[in-house]
């Protein structure tokens, strides 16, 4: 940062401030968490020999206060990749099963934008599907913020709900399924190799309000990576140069996280799980009828407050995952 050409490179500056401030609060936490353990404790000798119950009491609620700062801190410990710092993109696909995988899917969508809201995170909306009837198709977000691929990174997969469900006469029991995939959004000084013989480009009429907003021109755009067969799509800009800019940093978010999961040999695993949004297949189940319970089936770990969590309380589900070492 002393360097005299450090600010020529916008971008790159940006990245190396924020990798800066992050490893800062990382160590300032630490210190002052050491500060204030060491205050407590003296405080504490003191309230016992002086038989100050009232005292101790205060001291207990700041250790457990100090404890949850603590463990926040060991968290971030743990999201030490390269990729962990780096903000998202969020797509959500609704399985087989037409209305109900439909709302389903719409469910998720807003259990991760009250998340992402509590984190005081930044969301964007970069493509959505409507549902036929009710509900969302698919959906792609953008969140933006610390560690929120880190966060978020073992999302990805199939999420299950069984319900009675809202759209039967019958009031019967059914299982709906939908796809969470995250992937990071790419840096700009890392280098991503997409050549244009390789992408099919198409553009088509975004689907929106009507009246005034009605959009007349082929904005929305779609591209497939002909080699990987990965297609991104974007239209919630009314340019299509706009929207085009959006898709190509997605793509190259996609090949990114492709590659790293190649390193890491479990890109096949991924894809064998992505070839059906139904049994076998969940990474969580989200129960309401006959019982109520979400459990993760890859953690184990349970709640018995599913309307918590699809309120957006999944952070023990976050923190979960994050600690298994597989």
């Amino acid at each position: 940062m002393l360097d005299s050409n450090f600010w020529k490179d916008k971008l790159k500056s940006k990245g190396i401030i924020k990798e800066k401030k992050l490893y800062e609060d990382l160590v300032n936490t630490f210190n002052s968490s050491e500060k204030k353990l060491i205050e407590l404790d003296d405080l504490n000798n003191l309230a016992l020999e002086e038989d100050n119950q009232e005292i101790q009491k205060e001291v207990l609620d700041k250790v457990k206060d100090l404890r949850k700062l603590i463990k926040s801190n060991e968290i971030k410990c743990f999201l030490s990749k390269e990729s962990d710092s780096l903000d998202c993109y969020l797509e959500i696909h609704a399985g087989a099963g037409g209305t109900e995988s439909q709302d389903w899917a719409d469910m998720l969508r807003r259990m991760y934008l009250k998340w992402s809201d509590s984190k005081k995170f930044k969301s964007n909306l970069i493509s959505e599907h409507k549902g036929d009837e009710a509900g969302i198709k698919s959906s792609t977000i953008k969140i933006e913020g610390d560690y929120v691929f880190g966060w978020l990174k073992k999302e990805s997969g199939i999420h299950r709900l069984v319900r009675i469900s809202p759209f039967d006469s019958g009031a019967r029991r059914h299982t709906s399924f939908a796809s969470v995939w995250v992937y990071p959004v790419v840096n700009e000084d890392i280098n991503i190799e997409i050549l244009e013989k390789d992408l099919r480009i198409d553009t088509y009429r975004s689907s929106g309000a009507g009246g005034q907003h009605v959009n007349t021109t082929d904005s929305a755009v779609r591209i497939t990576h002909i080699p990987s067969k990965i297609v991104v799509q974007c239209q919630n800009e009314r340019s299509q140069h706009k929207n085009k800019e959006t898709c190509i940093n997605m793509l190259k978010a996609r090949l990114y996280e492709f590659e790293i999961a190649k390193k890491e040999k479990d890109a096949q695993k991924m894809e064998s799980s992505k070839s059906e949004i139904g049994w076998g297949h969940q990474i969580r189940s989200y129960v309401l009828q006959p019982y109520r319970l979400v459990k993760d089936n890859r953690t184990d770990f349970e709640s018995t407050s599913p309307d918590k969590v699809l309120n957006g309380e999944i952070d023990d589900f976050l923190e979960k995952s994050l600690y298994q070492i597989k």
